[in-house]
């Protein structure tokens, strides 16, 4: 195993309850959202988020759209919050380490073999589950659920999907981390962005616009 030995706990559990082995909370939520906005429902979601945040009724019509599945995002966000808060206090300094290697793909955890994913980092090329999570955070924070959770939590998630988009990381080899003049200047662009800021960021597909 390779890098910070919590932030690999913490991602390997994540990724475990929420992706590779669902618990059945998780597997409910998801169904529970197909069943009410229908098929291809996380795609219907984030296609609907770039096209109303991009509009003035943003985020009134967003918020209407996302209302009718309040109950299974209440509960993907109490199942996602609760692992975070087993390795990690509230505002714990150490998640920006845990969101920094993760954006940087320095994270080798020999356990996920099986699925060929030894590197704890966002799969695909490029990867737009840092666009998803954006979607689902702010999806929750309109409703009200874990609000300033999430909203000081978004800015790791940019953060992250930041270094990724420069550092381009191999998922199943030991990746060399990004210089620290690289990451230095990023960490200090990112991780003091608002939400509202990031729904700014996070229209830029799929990977971050150059910095003005």
């Amino acid at each position: 195993m390779v890098g910070d030995r919590r932030a690999n706990e913490f991602w390997y559990e994540f990724d475990d309850v929420t992706l590779f082995h669902r618990i059945p909370e998780v597997t409910a939520a998801f169904a529970a959202i197909h069943d009410i906005l229908g098929d291809n429902s996380v795609q219907l979601m984030v296609g609907n988020w770039f096209t109303m945040s991009a509009g003035s009724g943003y985020p009134a019509d967003y918020t209407e759209f996302v209302r009718p599945i309040a109950d299974p995002l209440r509960v993907l966000s109490g199942v996602q919050l609760g692992v975070v808060d087993k390795y990690y206090r509230h505002d714990d300094p150490r998640l920006v380490t845990a969101f920094s290697e993760f954006g940087q793909g320095t994270l080798f955890d020999p356990r996920r073999a099986d699925v060929e994913a030894e590197v704890h980092t966002m799969d695909g090329d490029p990867p737009t589950g840092y666009h998803l999570w954006h979607v689902f955070l702010r999806s929750m924070m309109f409703l009200g659920i874990d609000r300033h959770r999430w909203a000081r939590l978004d800015p790791l998630i940019g953060f992250a999907w930041a270094l990724q988009s420069i550092a381009k990381p191999g998922h199943r080899v030991v990746n060399p981390g990004l210089p620290r003049s690289t990451v230095a200047p990023l960490a200090r662009r990112w991780l003091r962005r608002s939400p509202e800021q990031l729904d700014v960021d996070f229209q830029s597909q799929w990977y971050p616009a150059p910095s003005r």
